[in-house]
């Protein structure tokens, strides 16, 4: 199954199934981290033809987003001497793409770049869209570029080795796109289990993302959808120091605050919102989550780079649309939120 996403510039082709081979006529090189390169770098290389490939492995982790990461990833750039006619290809998650998309977007000024996912978030949402970027110690994701990708290559087998864990966080983002953009994908959810459903999921989720992106690739209007729960996300990712939380798991968190809160507001109704949690907990992602304290969360909060003149929430008005607003006072926010204070 083949997608094609079009940006401003090109469009680029989203392949999911067997992987095939990769070809290049420059040098290219392969980007992975210390847990994904001993499990299938070796099957990757086996499917690259380049006259030249280099290969380079960073540290695993959240917590290694970082710049001193991106500068590792460039010096090896500039070992191996990359023209601005060659390629980067990041093989792994989506810590791995976005490091790698925001490094070939600044080495030369730009360098094309692909993408190999093998965890199921970086399959049906990170690698997919050309946003790419780094943390600091304001946030998430508050350094970075819109790069898209020359081409995204999504082979279900490899991941057959991600921990159930990493695999029900990957879900978050599938659910997130049923509940803002599709009523009749998040209906197929609920009927169709993943386990045996994950290729076609995978393919209506990317499908999902693919038509949003054509439409607003910077993220100016409907695109703001895809943030449904990570405002919150954002935040308690970094009250972990982006270690208690995988990036899913916060997600999934921040969409049944999002319902609170939206609730609150009379956008959401109590029998829907008892649904997207049903439909989350199925596959163990009805988590408990405690705010340590609400000062702090809610500077977090203000920190999240799609605010303009306020806090800026993604909130769900029943299934399959969503309601982007900035005017949420304190006050209101803590008295949704109350089942995590």
């Amino acid at each position: 199954m083949q997608l094609n996403i079009q940006t401003k510039d090109f469009s680029y082709p989203v392949r999911i199934g067997n992987l095939e081979t990769i070809t290049h006529t420059g040098k290219v090189l392969v980007i992975s981290d210390s847990k994904v390169a001993p499990l299938h770098l070796d099957t990757l290389l086996s499917k690259l033809q380049a006259p030249q490939i280099f290969t380079h492995e960073m540290a695993s982790g959240e917590e290694h987003k970082t710049w001193e990461g991106v500068e590792q990833i460039l010096e090896r750039a500039f070992e191996a001497n990359l023209s601005r006619k060659d390629l980067m290809l990041a093989l792994g998650g989506g810590m791995v793409s976005d490091m790698v998309g925001f490094a070939s977007a600044i080495y030369k000024r730009g360098i094309a770049f692909q993408i190999v996912a093998t965890t199921l978030l970086a399959q049906v949402d990170a690698s997919v869209g050309g946003k790419t970027g780094i943390n600091n110690r304001h946030g998430k994701n508050l350094i970075g570029a819109f790069h898209p990708p020359r081409a995204v290559h999504i082979d279900p087998k490899f991941l057959k080795t991600l921990p159930r864990r990493e695999f029900q966080a990957g879900i978050a983002e599938m659910i997130k796109k049923a509940v803002c953009f599709d009523q009749d994908y998040f209906l197929w959810l609920e009927q169709h289990p993943l386990e045996q459903h994950l290729e076609l999921g995978i393919y209506k989720s990317v499908a999902i993302k693919a038509s949003v992106v054509a439409q607003d690739e910077k993220e100016e209007g409907l695109r703001m959808g895809l943030n449904y729960g990570h405002t919150f996300a954002h935040a308690i990712e970094k009250a972990g120091a982006y270690k208690t939380h995988l990036h899913g798991e916060a997600v999934a968190i921040g969409m049944q605050m999002a319902n609170a809160l939206a609730c609150h507001l009379k956008l959401l109704d109590g029998p829907t919102q008892e649904r997207i949690k049903a439909l989350l907990g199925h596959y163990g992602l009805d988590l408990p989550y405690k705010i340590a304290d609400f000062e702090s969360f809610y500077k977090d909060l203000q920190m999240d780079k799609k605010n303009t003149t306020g806090i800026c929430f993604i909130l769900p008005k029943g299934l399959g649309a969503f309601a982007a607003t900035n005017s949420v006072e304190k006050d209101t926010l803590k008295k949704a939120l109350h089942a995590w204070l």
